[in-house]
Parts: structure tokens; sequence; C-alpha cells
């Protein structure tokens, strides 16, 4: 419960850093388990989706580097709306207002990964994937735990940006974070933001 609550500080965190600067916008929400309404409450029964096939987005259809969970597609920069739909029911959810973008960033936790969105127009758009344990890897087969001479076997060298080993690609990023040798952070960035 603790990890999931501090994933969440996180990314507000990230939220308020993508561009809110010196302006001075007040950032608020809750973070409610959608299953049982409660703040914070882990909840044993959600799943991290369907078997339900996404269709491929317009906007990003299959660039950069992509994660596919259970069968659905989730790509960076990509309509959310299909992909949460294919994903069902998250954990929890939290929305605040967007401080880059006209509109709210919403946040969508699952047991193991975390969807991240900007608005867009008229729709949300996906900014972050974020991967919270080893039960899901990249489509090249790096997880949380594996080592940073695996990681460089599968992806090659990366630049360092922020303290973390950064691979861009086609528009987004996909970032490790890593601590003695080994992989404890996966995310996959929109550069929009």
């Amino acid at each position: 419960m603790c990890r999931k609550i501090l994933a969440m500080t996180m990314a507000a965190g990230l939220l308020l850093l993508a561009g809110c600067g010196d302006s001075e916008k007040v950032i608020g929400g809750d973070v409610v388990n959608v299953t049982t309404g409660s703040r914070y409450e882990e909840s044993a029964g959600a799943q991290e989706g369907t078997t339900a096939q996404t269709s491929q987005t317009e906007t990003a259809a299959s660039r950069g580097y992509v994660l596919t969970v259970n069968n659905v597609t989730v790509e960076v920069d990509a309509e959310a709306a299909p992909i949460v739909e294919a994903l069902g029911e998250p954990v929890s959810y939290f929305e605040a207002a967007s401080c880059a973008f006209e509109g709210l960033d919403k946040i969508y936790t699952y047991n193991s990964f975390e969807i991240d969105t900007y608005p867009s127009q008229d729709r949300d758009l996906v900014s972050a994937v974020i991967l919270k344990d080893d039960s899901i890897a990249t489509a090249e087969g790096v997880c949380i735990g594996d080592s940073l001479e695996k990681l460089q076997e599968v992806y090659g060298e990366a630049t360092l940006e922020n303290g973390m080993l950064i691979y861009a690609k086609d528009g987004m990023k996909l970032c490790f974070i890593m601590q003695d040798d080994s992989v404890i952070s996966i995310e996959y960035r929109s550069t929009a933001l």
C-alpha cells in the first residue's frame, strides 16, 4: 500500500514539474479506489485488464517503444479512451487540472502499471506508462529487477538524463532508473510535455 501511495505521489509531482513553471495554479484532486470508493485502499480483486484487443490509434500508430499488457497495446501519445476501456476498471483513478495544457491530467492505476494522460483538444492522450513491478516486461524483454548488463545488451548505450537512462525513439522516451546496477523503474514517456 505504501508503494502505491508513493508512486501516486511521485506521479502527481511529475505532473507538477511537467510545465507549471512559476505560474500560480492550484492542483487538487483525490486518489480514489474506483472499486471500493475508498482513498488509498488496495483492491485484490481488480484485474490488470481483459483479453480484448484495442485498435491502433491514428495518433501513434506503433511508433516508438510500445507496451502490450493483456493483449492491449499501450502507446505514448495515443488516444487513452480505447486503451483504458480495453484494460478494464483501474484499481484507482486520479485527476487534476493540467498545468501544461487546458483540461485535466488523469492517472489510471492498475495492479502492476499506471497510465498517465494529458488533454489534447477534445480527448486525452497517453503521456506516460509506468511499470510498477516485475510482472510486466517491455516488448524487448526487460523488466524491473533486470541488470544493467541485460539492459545494455537489449537496448545498447543510453543517454543519462536527470539520473535516468534514456532511450529515445520516434518522439518518445523509454526511461530506466537504476539502483546498484539493477532496474528499479521503467517509464514510457511522451516528449510532448
